[in-house]
């Protein structure tokens, strides 16, 4: 069963549609009760770090989901913004993020030349490049997924870097440290390719 965290961000619709398409149980939930059952977890999220971890602290979901990912260590994918606030902070606000794996949150546009007058946000198709062999990506040839996202994630550990794209440059896309994932790009709008890596995360 996955448990999507509904906690006021993100298309939790769209991925409880692809979940039912795929004959996959999942649920979307709002208390600390219901996730507490949880054996697979999906955090998403659109919009800035601040905003996000200002509403996941007050759902009162917060204290479970540390429970669950640092203690009992259930797997975990974060999404877009989910993503980044596995980290620890951000050039995007102030607030401390869930620090699940380290790093911070960059301004992509500040990273280097290369990036100097590339159009902000990077939006559209881009090809994803593992660094190591990657069981979200299992049976995906030639992975390509659909970014939308002016910032990126700056891992302290860069072993926990699963994966790059490249706009200008490389930088992170996926991350990944034992039972914690996250993607920067949005798989529920990545068709078939999107379709593979959420059924993958269910099988983990």
């Amino acid at each position: 069963m996955i448990h999507i965290v509904d906690y006021g961000l993100g298309n939790i619709g769209a991925f409880l549609t692809l979940y039912k398409r795929q004959d996959i149980p999942a649920v979307a939930v709002s208390s600390a009760e219901e996730l507490a059952k949880a054996d697979h977890i999906l955090l998403p999220g659109v919009g800035s770090f601040d905003h996000a971890m200002r509403l996941l602290n007050a759902s009162g979901m917060r204290e479970t989901l540390d429970h669950l990912v640092k203690d009992r260590k259930v797997p975990v994918l974060g999404i877009c913004v989910g993503m980044q606030i596995l980290g620890d902070s951000s050039d995007e606000g102030q607030d401390a993020g869930l620090g699940w794996i380290p790093g911070r949150i960059r301004d992509l546009g500040g990273r280097s030349p290369a990036h100097q007058g590339l159009p902000l946000p990077h939006m559209g198709w881009n090809d994803v490049t593992p660094t190591r062999p990657l069981p979200l990506l299992s049976g995906v040839a030639d992975p390509r997924y659909y970014f939308l996202h002016s910032f990126y994630f700056d891992n302290s550990d860069p072993a926990d870097s699963a994966a790059t794209a490249n706009y200008g440059d490389d930088f992170t896309c996926i991350v990944n440290r034992g039972n914690v994932w996250g993607v920067q790009f949005h798989p529920e709008k990545s068709h078939s390719f999107g379709v593979a890596l959420l059924k993958n995360f269910a099988e983990l």
